[in-house]
């Protein structure tokens, strides 16, 4: 038996390079020949683009762990544990995840085992197939426990067997706080009323859903399904990359390494004027309802093209102060990171140190602000939230300067 194994790593069903478990487990990732010489080659990630726009083919091997990109292609916290509990698989053993999960990966990535070596802790060669075989062999990355669906002809959800193909996310109920699929829902649909692209998002009971796994628990209440938007209606792949892979940085380190402001820098070089005003637009919108998760796995990036990066649709709008009093973003906006102090004048300062026009941004903030509270005071957005987060997310309205001043 050997202590090296591989993975070949996909990109729209094309082979560009592998993942390589050598001895002392340290992995080491390399682009393929082919891929690098490849005059119109698909984009994997902005972390792997040099200053001169060529691709990083010197890329350092990593121990105990698999690369950032790849694992922030895994879910984490008690989403991981379920599912690397399924696979029979150490949750921190990332390469054996990837091993098990990894032909259903966020994006048009997908990761396919070379049984030349098969890993070390593995006492028989199909082990880890028996292991992909008893897993959902998903990745949805994220903290909170969610399946990939498929909708049916009558429009209802179906877990399937082994977790693969689904076009919706099911997020499912919390075990800590109630309502927060509810209270995503309404914020979704809050979002698209001030003009936000969200994907599709319904509101399902457990019980019109089919093939839920028996091993989950005791689950109450209703679930979100937010269609995938890195799928078509087709089930065609559609490449994605979150901003934590974006900044080559591991998923625990999401809340630390980077700004608004350098996600805000990214979007004005790489895709333009019309993306870079809608971040604006959804920082506003999370400023106001009270997100205080907007870290940079909360932002993504689509290649649609399979080359040209552009903003993906939002996700994850949750107002967070319905659950937790802190009032404290996920990233600092110039140094700050208190949403009482998040001000026109600190956002158009923001977007000058980033060298975006201030003018397009201030008709974006006094245009966001006052369609939010049109909507939020005279919508139906109360209807099926909690009364109590209604009230709260009020309560930090009236705190804001950027309501105060009206924008």
């Amino acid at each position: 038996m050997t202590d090296v194994a591989l993975l070949e790593v996909r990109l729209h069903d094309r082979r560009i390079g592998t993942l390589t478990r050598l001895p002392g487990d340290t992995v080491l990732f390399a682009f393929d020949e082919a891929y690098i010489e490849a005059p119109r080659r698909p984009t994997l990630s902005l972390s792997f683009k040099t200053a001169g726009a060529g691709l990083l083919t010197d890329i350092r091997p990593v121990r105990a762990r698999v690369p950032p990109f790849f694992s922030n292609l895994l879910p984490e916290g008690p989403l991981r544990d379920y599912l690397a509990a399924r696979a029979g698989v150490h949750p921190d053993r990332e390469f054996f995840l990837l091993w098990v999960l990894g032909q259903d990966l966020p994006g048009a990535i997908t990761l396919v085992p070379l049984f030349e070596g098969v890993p070390g802790p593995v006492a028989e060669p199909g082990a880890l197939v028996e292991a992909s075989a008893r897993a959902l062999r998903f990745s949805l990355a994220g903290v909170q426990l969610k399946l990939s669906a498929l909708e049916g002809a009558a429009g209802g959800l179906t877990i399937p067997a082994e977790g693969l193909g689904g076009d919706w996310i099911l997020k499912l109920p919390s075990a800590r706080f109630e309502g927060v699929p509810e209270n995503e829902y309404a914020m979704m649909r809050l979002a698209k009323a001030v003009g936000i692209e969200v994907p599709g998002v319904r509101l399902v009971s457990l019980e019109a859903v089919t093939g839920l796994p028996e091993d989950l628990g005791t689950l109450r209440g209703r679930a979100l399904a937010v269609r995938r938007f890195d799928r078509t209606a087709e089930g065609t792949r559609i490449h994605a990359e979150d901003f934590a892979q974006v900044f080559g940085v591991y998923p625990e380190r999401k809340y630390e390494r980077a700004s608004y402001r350098n996600i805000a820098e990214v979007l004005w070089a790489e895709t333009g004027e019309a993306d870079t005003l809608e971040f604006f637009r959804r920082l506003v919108f999370s400023v106001l309802i009270g997100n205080a998760d907007m870290h940079l796995k909360n932002w993504s990036l689509l290649y649609p093209d399979g080359r040209t990066p552009a903003l993906a649709p939002a996700y994850d709008l949750v107002s967070t102060i319905a659950f937790l009093p802190d009032e404290r973003m996920a990233l600092s906006l110039e140094k700050s990171k208190r949403m009482r102090e998040v001000s026109l004048d600190r956002l158009l300062r923001m977007a000058g140190r980033a060298g975006i026009p201030t003018h397009r941004v201030e008709e974006t903030v006094t245009g966001t602000v006052e369609r939010f509270l049109d909507q939020w005071r005279g919508g139906d957005w109360r209807d099926g939230l909690p009364a109590s987060a209604a009230r709260r997310l009020d309560e930090h309205l009236a705190t804001l300067p950027l309501v105060m001043r009206g924008g």
